[in-house]
């Protein structure tokens, strides 16, 4: 299928000025035909080739999102050079890192190197240091090296450059965050906003994976929404997340994995004397935790799948088939303001700061 589709979207070859392009980035699907970048199977990733409707930036580093880096970690026995080979081969073969068989991506972080004309009104200057806020399985990326697997962030060290669409969400840096941290913040930035939504004066709260970082935002956030009349539960099984969790004092920690629902909801009726809770928040990186978390939920209670691991279809058969009425929400990775939210609430708190600093930026 010839690229240019005969819409006349693309730069004139002999003058190699940027033409219009689309503000969805359709213009850069290459297959199949029809498909909106993120779904598509393969995406146009010339750097070379401009429109007026992207932004072009040179990219330092991915911050691959903890499902997709749990997997290649699974594939590879955690090797780092085998991490970056699988990385290699996910961008050469579909001009994105696009994880095959997670479906999801991660963010990235770099330098604003090119603003076509219609984009210009977004603000962004050449020079810019910026962190995508949309998926990079939908952001094309032209992958030169990779410099380092960082495996206790998830962050990859690369040179390489990347298109940001019109209609994809991208900001710019904080001075006064870390540029690492930040990065490893808006990865996650549509966490703690939603919860902020969810979470009422004086409910019950339980966050299934509270110790690893979206679970860690969502925790803080719900202890500020409930209050000192509302109960925060953290549910973390790793024994270094969970001592980080308790020292920060925000939540009751319960050491259970949460691919054990049975397990999951007996302690957490323990510890409730026989509640339920009003909002379950799952952010685990593995399969499997879609039972627990409807378990735990009261009745007409609400349970917010922010991880994406998580299986839709086992969440919506499990709900069926436990006659649980509960409300269930899609973890979107967008909110309006949620960058700028996230590192308020990093800011707000210095002991959850200083061990987000710790964790992704050092």
């Amino acid at each position: 299928m010839p690229l240019d589709g005969g819409g006349g979207l693309f730069a004139d070859p002999l003058t190699f000025r940027p033409m219009l392009g689309d503000p969805l980035g359709i213009h850069r699907v290459i297959e199949p035909e029809g498909a909106l970048p993120q779904p598509a199977w393969r995406l146009d990733n010339d750097i070379n080739r401009r429109f007026e409707t992207e932004i072009h930036v040179d990219v330092d580093a991915l911050n691959v999102d903890a499902a997709s880096f749990r997997q290649m970690e699974m594939a590879t026995g955690g090797d780092e050079t085998g991490i970056a080979e699988l990385v290699r081969q996910t961008v050469q073969a579909r001009g994105k890192q696009h994880n095959p068989v997670t479906g999801s991506g991660g963010m990235l972080l770099g330098r604003v190197a090119w603003v076509g004309a219609s984009a210009e009104e977004r603000g962004f200057t050449v020079g810019d240091r910026v962190a995508t806020l949309a998926s990079l399985t939908l952001t094309p990326l032209a992958l030169r090296n990779i410099r380092a697997v960082r495996r206790e962030s998830a962050q990859i060290d690369v040179e390489a450059s990347a298109v940001v669409f019109l209609s994809a969400a991208m900001v710019k840096l904080p001075s006064d965050l870390p540029e690492r941290l930040a990065l490893a913040l808006c990865d996650v930035a549509g966490a703690a906003p939603q919860i902020a939504r969810h979470a009422k004066q004086g409910q019950r709260v339980v966050v299934l994976g509270a110790g690893g970082k979206s679970g860690l935002l969502c925790s803080a956030e719900a202890r500020r929404q409930v209050g000192a009349r509302g109960e925060v539960i953290g549910i973390e099984p790793n024994e270094r997340a969970a001592a980080d969790l308790e020292r920060l004092g925000i939540c009751r920690v319960l050491r259970v994995d949460a691919r054990g629902a049975l397990a999951v909801r007996d302690a957490v009726l323990r510890a409730t004397s026989g509640h339920e809770a009003d909002l379950v928040v799952s952010c685990v990186n593995v399969e499997g935790a879609e039972p627990a978390a409807i378990l735990v939920a009261r009745p007409r209670g609400k349970i917010y799948y922010f991880a994406m691991s998580t299986s839709f279809t086992a969440a919506a058969l499990g709900a069926e088939g436990m006659s649980k009425d509960v409300d269930m929400y899609i973890g979107n990775g967008y909110a309006e303001g949620h960058a700028e939210h996230t590192f308020e609430l990093v800011r707000s708190a210095p002991a959850l700061r200083e061990l987000l600093t710790r964790r992704y930026a050092e």
